[in-house]
């Protein structure tokens, strides 16, 4: 026997008379005449090449093949129902899979308020999160792996050919041993002093492949005050960066928000008011490829959590 074509409607009549075991009440809930149910039930086993009832004047009974496919036949039944419902949810972005990158300082403070948010709203989206580095994600777009993902970069260098909503600018700050001579004399020096003597410390920092537009602001500050800066040490994650800071391997800038991470023997030190603007600012930005109509990230992406903020810079 081919493989052959089943019609849906075909399976319902099934169905309906499984459950009355009587052709005249399955016709009539069908809205049919019985002869035209009783030559589909025929046609359906012919095609099956099993008998599907015994069939006698007094009675109508499954047989054993009968019973053995009700359930798939209902559960097949119970999803063709589904199906308009689910194209018209997918449509609008409430079902579906979304795949969000994000790098580790949102994880501090944004981004469990903001996954908590869609979860409630979009209960029947399955929301995969993917800690990585920006230029992982980058990578992992090119390939199809992301829809949407949290990036750092300094201002006005989101990357390109992205949709792009800007979450939150700050400043950098600086993470020192908490032994280290700075904070003690981070009241009492000028902000001039301050600065040079940070400047001429060794420096831990990450890559410049991870956030280039960062790498090359934060080098950029070292050369406007003459300086070259003393690279001791790259780490990719932020966590690293300040553990190794806590090890006393030398000072690292970071934005604002890692100040939320604690770690025994790392102090946190704003750059005095009078010289912050010197000091280069990050945002972060969620982004998609603009190429890309998801309406999956459509919607997360005006799904920010209220009262949302992120300090800007002053």
């Amino acid at each position: 026997m081919k493989d052959a074509t089943i019609e849906l409607r075909v399976w319902r009549q099934f169905a309906v008379l499984a459950e009355e075991l009587h052709f005249g009440r399955a016709a009539q809930r069908l809205h049919m005449t019985q002869p035209p149910l009783t030559q589909a039930i025929a046609q359906l086993e012919a095609t099956l090449q099993v008998r599907l009832f015994d069939r006698t004047r007094r009675s109508v009974k499954l047989t054993e093949a009968g019973r053995a496919i009700l359930d798939d036949v209902l559960g097949l039944l119970a999803r063709a129902q589904q199906l308009p419902w689910r194209a018209r949810a997918a449509a609008q972005g409430q079902t579906g899979l979304l795949r969000l990158g994000f790098v580790s300082t949102i994880g501090f403070d944004v981004l469990p308020a903001w996954v908590q948010a869609f979860r409630t709203q979009y209960p029947q989206v399955q929301l995969e999160l993917i800690e990585a580095t920006g230029d992982v994600q980058l990578q992992a777009f090119e390939r199809g792996e992301l829809d949407a993902g949290f990036m750092l970069h300094s201002p006005g260098f989101a990357p390109p050919d992205f949709a792009c909503r800007r979450i939150s600018a700050e400043p950098l700050v600086l993470a020192l041993p908490a032994q280290h001579p700075l904070v003690a004399q981070a009241s009492t020096l000028s902000s001039s002093a301050f600065l040079a003597q940070a400047l001429a410390e060794p420096l831990v920092i990450f890559p410049r492949r991870i956030v280039p537009s960062l790498h090359d602001a934060i080098f950029g500050l070292y050369h406007a005050q003459g300086r070259s800066p003393q690279v001791v040490q790259e780490a990719i994650q932020m966590q690293t960066i300040i553990n190794l800071v806590s090890a006393g391997l030398g000072l690292a800038w970071v934005p604002r928000s890692v100040t939320q991470f604690r770690r025994e023997g790392v102090v946190y030190q704003a750059l005095p008011a009078s010289r912050r603007p010197l000091v280069p600012t990050c945002e972060t930005s969620l982004l998609w490829p603009s190429a890309v109509q998801s309406p999956v990230v459509a919607c997360f992406a005006v799904c920010a959590p209220p009262g949302l903020s992120r300090v800007e810079p002053d």
